[in-house]
């Protein structure tokens, strides 16, 4: 049987030796038949063009100028001719053997429409990053911590099994999962947008898999200081919308209170005593938006 073609769809940001050495990593995978499209969202310091200089092999795709990372992808999946779609964030430094066992997983399955790999940090490979989406996907508090976190690599995840949700550093999906689930909805930051599009492919009767022989290493990644309070009402904004999008009705005025009465009044006091009462603002506006807005 013919190997699937594979599109590789790396969002690139800026930094030219982070996307650079993502790229470099690619170039070593053993699946030989794939394409690497890059989305550039408008960069003007000259890395895209770098980029298409250095890695001639790579297709570059640009989107909507400062787009968000769900955009981006989603651009990217218009433009790819794959069977199934790798969402890489260009953070990744990817195994050489990563893409096979990922395949197999989902065309041992027919009812599977996405996979993720074992994340280990690049700074402390020995640490778990995911190990496959939460027991429990906490809404109502904001809880989403992935399985296997922080702790040391157990010999335990062994298996290819189902789980709750997948990790938006690297997506596996097939393409007519994302024409019977729908594109990523690009209202939600990249810190929501995968746990949203994994409660959407659950909800049409699709399952999503965790496969622990894939493996990359993710590098963690810092907010600039100057954004970070846009990064702050960002996040808290997407949370209230997903809890809005699917909750029921009360569960969503659970999470309400849960954000106002307890969530802001902590978060707070938590600037007031760090010296950071300027950021205040930025997160009462995005509880506000979150809370009485819908999005675009």
């Amino acid at each position: 049987m013919p190997q699937r073609k594979i599109s590789i769809i790396v969002l690139h940001r800026r930094h030219y030796g982070m996307t650079a050495a993502c790229l470099q990593s690619l170039r070593r995978c053993s699946y030989p038949n794939v394409e690497i499209i890059v989305v550039d969202p408008g960069t003007t310091d000259g890395s895209a063009d770098r980029l298409m200089l250095n890695f001639p092999e790579v297709i570059m795709v640009t989107a909507p100028k400062d787009c968000g990372s769900a955009a981006g992808y989603n651009t990217g999946m218009r433009e790819a001719a794959g069977e199934y779609f790798l969402l890489l964030d260009n953070h990744s430094i990817v195994h050489p053997g990563f893409l096979e066992p990922l395949t197999d997983a989902l065309d041992d399955d027919p009812a599977a429409a996405a996979a993720s790999p074992l994340i280990r940090y690049y700074s402390a490979p020995s640490y778990i990053h995911y190990a496959g989406g939460p027991d429990r996907i906490g809404l109502i508090r904001g809880v989403k911590q992935w399985r296997g976190w922080n702790t040391m690599l157990p010999h335990r995840y062994s298996a290819v099994e189902p789980t709750t949700a997948l990790h938006g550093a690297a997506i596996m999906v097939r393409r007519d999962a994302c024409q019977l689930a729908g594109p990523l909805d690009e209202r939600f930051t990249a810190d929501y947008m995968d746990l949203e599009w994994s409660m959407r492919m659950r909800q049409a009767g699709l399952r999503i898999l965790f496969v622990p022989h894939s493996m990359i290493l993710l590098k963690e990644s810092s907010v600039p200081a100057a954004d970070r309070s846009k990064d702050a009402r960002n996040r808290l904004r997407s949370r209230l919308w997903l809890c809005r999008k699917h909750l029921p009705l009360h569960r969503y005025l659970l999470a309400l209170l849960y954000v106002w009465i307890i969530d802001i009044p902590h978060a707070v006091l938590v600037l007031i005593a760090r010296s950071n009462i300027q950021a205040v603002p930025a997160l009462v506006g995005g509880s506000l938006e979150g809370t009485f807005t819908r999005g675009s």
